[in-house]
Order: C-alpha cells, then structure tokens, then sequence
C-alpha cells in the first residue's frame, strides 16, 4: 500500500471513529471445541436438565408470537414450563410470519441433486457474504430436516408430487431443489400449524396469553432479565409480568424504512429497550433489499407488496437493451433488443442469483436508464431532484410457452392474483413490473450459541437476532431459522440456565421493577406533553427517506456521515415538534407510533454508523468505496472478518434533550474452521 493510499486509509477510519468508542472484543464461548457435525449433539447432552416436577415451577415470558415464538410456546409449553406470551395483534395468527410467500429451506436431498446438510450449511454461509458465525449455521442446517418432519406431523399442506411425495423447487443463491413450499402461502400453513400446536397448549392451561398487549421495557434485577412492562393497547393499562426467564421473538426492523415490506406493526421496540439496557445490537446495517417486489407507485404508499422469490424458478428477468425502448409496451419489444441481464452476467446462476446481487444489479440497469414502467420522482445522493424509471421485468412468456398457463396457474396462480389486483394488469399477458424493496435484516440483537443475549437470561430467536445469516439473507431461509429456533434450539439450551432455577422472588414493588415502570410512564407522558405539529407519521417517513438514499443499496462515506447529522437534527424535533393526540389510557395509536418512531430514530443513526465503520462491501451491504472494476461486491477479510456488536453507551440528559454518547463497538472475530474464505462468486 503506497503512502498516499495509508493516508487516506487512516483519514476513513478517523472520520467512522468520531462516532464511536471501541471496546473489549468478545467471544462466544457456548460452543463445544468438537468437529462442527457432532457439535450440536455433544452440547444438547452437556446442557443440564430440569425434571418435570420442576419445569412447572418456572415461568418463561416469550415476546412475540410468529412462527419463532409461537413455537417455542408450542414445544415449552408441552414440555411443561408456565409460559406467557405478548402480542400487539388480536390473534396470534396475524403475526407477520403469516406473509412469507416462497418455501422453507431443508436438507433432505428429496430430489438427489447432490444437497447436504454441509452444503446447505456452505450455501448459508457463502450466501451471507461469510460474515455469519459457522457454528450457529451449521446447527440450523443439521435440524432443517426435523423442521419438515415436524410440521407434517402437524398437517402443514405442503404441495406434492404426483406420486405423493413432497415436491421441492430452488430459490436464489443454491444450485440444488431443497425449498418445500405450499404454492405461494407458506408462510401462513406453517404459522397456521405453529399457531394450533400453541393454541392446544393455551387449552393445557401450560400457555397464557396477552393479546393487544406491546412491550415497552424490560426488567433487569441484578444483572438478570426477570420480566417485563407492557402496555395494554386496548386500556392503556401499564402491567408488569416477571419471570424466571425473558425470550424475544418480535422479527425484525425494516420498517426503519418506511416503505417495506413488513406489516405497518412491524417495529424495533422490544429489541431496543433490551438494546438500552445493556443488550448488544449485532450488525444492525445488514439490512436486505428484496429483488421482486412491486414497484413504488407514489407517494400515497405506507408499505410495499412482495411477490414471491419463488417466481425466478420460472420468470425470466429483463431490460430493454435501448433507452429508446423502455416506455414500449414490453410485447412489442422483440427478443433480440432484450437483457436478460442475469442470465448474461452470471450464467451459473442465472436468475437464481442470492437476493442481493439481484437487487444491485436491477438498479444498476435503472441507472444505465433502462427502467420499465412510470417515471417516479426521487432524490440523488447529492439532494437533486430527478425522475427516473424504476423497474424491470419479470417475464413468464416462455415458462407458458413450455408448461402450458393452467401448470404456471397451479404453482404460482395466487401470486399472479395478488399482483393483478394490485397492478390492474394481468400478468398472464403482461409481463410483471419488479423492483428491490427493504424486505428482511440480518442484524438484530447478539446471541451466543445458546440464543442468550449479552443480558443473562434475555433469549432472542429468529428474525430479532442476528445469528445465523451474515450480511444477505438466501431465500427461504428465514421460516427456517425461526422454526429451528423455536422447535429445536431454544427448548434446548434454555433449560441450562432454568436448571438453576427457580430464581429469587421478585415482586411488584421491588425497587427494579418500580423503576421500568417509572420509565415508561415518564416517556408516555412526554410523548403526550410536547403537542407540537408535525405528525408521527411525518417523521417515520422523513427517517425512511433519509435511510433509504445514504443507508440503501448502496452507501458511502459522504452519504452515511450526513445522514448521521440528519437523524440528528430529525430527532430534535421529533422530541420538540411531535403531536401525539388522544390519552395514554386508553385506544392510542398514535401513542403507540410514536414510541416506534422514537425507537426507530435512535436505531437508523446505529446503522449509519455500523455502515460507516464497514469500510467494505459485503452482501447487503455495498460500499461504493469497495468494489470490483465489474461492480461487484468487495470484502476485505483482514480488517472486517468480525461481527459488529453495539453496545448501548447512554445519553447526555434525556431522551428529548440530550446528545447521545458514542456507541461502544465490541468484534466477535470470525474464525471459519470447516469452511475456506473466499471472494464470493455465482458467475
């Protein structure tokens, strides 16, 4: 390295530095020093047990009730232990899980192509950029084939081949059929079947559960997680619930954004408030854009529609090759003046290329000018305002021309519905218009091997930690890891620390619970008081703008360091200028908003200084600064083979008037002993 490359080296780290403190490193210590396939099996067997007379001593409260929560009630509460679980929805079953499209990922090698549970796990790994912790993947990978088994057993409708077996079909990333799927709901048969076998224990009398109720903060007693306080949304009733044990299922953060596609409830509370108490935040800028979604249509949207990865099995994506062409309807476009840009670039893969590298390349053609579809107005990096055309199309022309329109109709005929009634267009005739959206984060709240957070006794599964998928997300690996999680991993190591229990009482009026308690009346109160004018609504959608040009598909130095002081600014007068109608005592939803908004704030500046700080490119994660002369990604293993685990540093006064102190940086160093680092390629 030349001395003028040194210097500007050191200048970079410098400038990321003024926004945070490094600290000690850390480690996971939970799992064994054993060959990566007996690891799971030898750790299962040293955890300690707790008998059952035992088990109905223990109280657990689980936060979150999708397919990672509603799982671990479901196998928790058959096991015997006291559960009690929170949800904002009206029923359990309205849990976002519910709106996964494609199939879930698992090993069984059904069709003979060559799958593996270390193939799945290589997959997994290579798919996340290698910035994922090779233990916890590879025990996601070993218990993928339990996952099916189980919710079978469970009645899960699955489709099927002809001759009755479980039918598998491929999604991005692999080279192998190991997605299980029904047709284009999978998401809601696999909640539907989490959601019963929870429902059967709430009969039991072993699952308690609190509907329309939101967490606001978590108890800690001596260093341990010992309960919660939640907010009935239905009365404003502030309740405490303690425990011997606190495990978090509330998914994940995208709605940072804005515009997503998570369920308007979808937010970062339960996360944070753990966060603020000491739990480390993991990662939080491996953040994942989503290839095939419907394009942003105006202004008026709160969220935006995903259709289903499942859909580059059989649709073919391109762009016009002339600019001149992009506002032709696409029939009359002939086949020799189209790019199938995919296909071109990486052969191997085709449009079977991980969700990231898709993403970055249908912008990459928009930006060439070769958009389908409505010019939309946007901003550049630099604040001009421009026009642009911003989509590209998913065609099934040939996929009819080869199976005939009823077989495309069975496999994907609910994904063709939803897209026409949102459109107007009818995809059968038309090719369909898709464009990138925020979708899923890999970040989220640091675990060991065990799903224990930094905080002694706070679990953390699926989508709310940060464990298993490194810097970009493979399709259909998400239902994976919650069910794994739930079913599988936590009713396992979980009962190590109950072992130990039960704890030491704790009561109501015990000085820590009184002072959550404080907390959150304190700040329900203020969001109350400040009567300003700008609605909560306005300032979630000013932060999703903000995230979305400098914290998106692609970032910079330049552009993360101002959005920093944008989110800043945007937080004073959030805190000075907001106006939350009605009371807190009662139906709320602004009250409710604006605690997420606040939340959400203080979480897009860690992003943009986690983003900052990853002078590299990896997954989802692109630096301009950091690429390949073709535009493709770029790590740089000797400085950032490390997850980012955030610790939460404080403010300067209160929330509404204080500067917050730096975050504390803590690097779990990722060292790969069953797998070879190596630059990532599907071409």
């Amino acid at each position: 390295m030349d001395e003028q490359t040194q210097t500007a080296t050191s200048d970079r780290r410098n400038d990321a530095a003024a926004f945070f403190t490094e600290g000690a490193p850390i480690r996971d210590t939970k799992a064994p020093d054993v060959d990566i396939a007996q690891m799971w099996t030898q750790h299962k067997f040293a955890n300690k047990l707790v008998n059952p007379a035992n088990r109905r001593k223990l109280n657990v409260i689980i936060v979150g009730t999708g397919l990672a929560g509603a799982s671990a009630a479901a196998t928790m509460g058959e096991a015997g232990y006291n559960i009690k679980t929170f949800f904002y929805q009206d029923s359990a079953r309205r849990a976002h899980s519910i709106a996964a499209q494609g199939g879930i990922n698992a090993a069984k090698n059904y069709n003979d192509d060559g799958d593996s549970t270390y193939r799945l796990f290589y997959d997994t790994v290579k798919g996340g950029d290698y910035r994922s912790r090779e233990t916890n993947v590879y025990r996601l990978a070993e218990v993928s084939t339990n996952i099916i088994d189980q919710c079978v057993a469970q009645g899960v409708p699955f489709a099927r081949e002809y001759g009755g077996l479980l039918d598998n079909r491929s999604f991005g990333g692999v080279q192998v059929a190991r997605t299980f799927y029904a047709a284009g709901q999978t998401g809601q048969q696999l909640l539907i079947g989490a959601y019963q076998a929870m429902e059967r224990q709430v009969a039991k009398g072993t699952v308690k559960e609190y509907k329309r109720h939101e967490m606001l903060e978590v108890i800690i007693k001596d260093g341990r997680a010992r309960g919660i306080v939640a907010r009935d949304m239905v009365t404003g009733e502030i309740e405490t619930h303690l425990a011997d044990v606190v495990v978090l299922a509330t998914g994940g953060y995208g709605n940072v954004f804005f515009l997503s596609t998570n369920a308007m409830g979808c937010n970062i509370t339960a996360p944070w408030r753990a966060h603020r108490k000491g739990a480390y935040f993991g990662n939080p800028c491996y953040t994942q854009i989503h290839p095939t979604c419907i394009p942003v249509s105006g202004d008026h949207q709160s969220k935006l529609t995903l259709m289903s990865e499942s859909l580059r099995n059989d649709g073919r994506i391109w762009v016009p090759k002339n600019e001149a062409d992009c506002d032709k309807d696409p029939r009359d476009i002939p086949e020799d003046a189209r790019d199938y840009y995919l296909e071109r670039i990486y052969p191997a893969f085709g449009n079977l290329v991980p969700r990231d590298i898709a993403s970055r390349q249908a912008k990459n053609m928009c930006d060439e000018g070769r958009g389908v579809g409505p010019l939309v107005d946007e901003v550049d990096e630099h604040g001009n305002k421009r026009q642009m055309r911003r989509g590209v199309y998913l065609d099934f022309t040939a996929a009819m021309e080869r199976m005939g329109e009823a077989a495309v109709k069975e496999k994907y005929g609910n994904l063709f519905d939803m897209y026409a009634r949102i459109t107007g267009e009818d995809p059968y005739k038309t090719p369909m218009r898709i464009y990138p959206a925020v979708h899923y984060t890999m970040g989220g709240l640091w675990v060991d091997y065990d799903l224990q957070t930094s905080i002694t006794g706070l679990y953390c599964t699926g989508e709310a930690n940060f464990s298993d998928h490194g810097a970009n997300r493979l399709g259909a690996s998400s239902l994976m890891q919650c069910l794994a999680d739930g079913y599988f991993v936590l009713p396992n190591t979980i009962r190590n620390y109950l072992a130990d229990g039960p704890f030491e009482p704790i009561t109501d009026d015990d000085p820590a619970v009184l002072e959550a308690r404080r907390a959150v009346e304190d700040r329900i109160q203020k969001f109350l008081s400040i009567n300003g004018e700008r609605t909560v609504d306005s300032f979630h959608k000013e932060l999703g703008r903000i995230m979305w040009e400098y914290c998106g598909m692609e970032r910079t130095e330049e552009g993360l360091t101002k959005a920093i002081g944008l989110i800043r600014d945007l937080k004073k007068e959030f805190w000075s200028n907001v106006k939350v109608l009605g009371a807190a005592d009662t139906l709320n939803q602004s009250l409710e908003k604006a605690g997420r908004v606040a939340d959400f704030i203080e979480l897009g500046e860690l992003m943009c200084i986690d983003a900052l700080h990853r002078r590299e490119s990896c997954g989802g994660h692109f630096r301009a600064e950091s690429q390949t002369e073709d535009g493709e990604a770029l790590r740089h293993d000797d400085e950032f083979a490390y997850v980012a685990a955030w610790e939460y540093a404080g403010m300067n006064g209160d929330d509404s008037d204080g500067a917050p102190q730096h975050p504390v940086l803590h690097k779990e160093d990722l060292v790969y002993k069953f797998i070879e680092l190596k630059q990532r390629s599907y071409k």
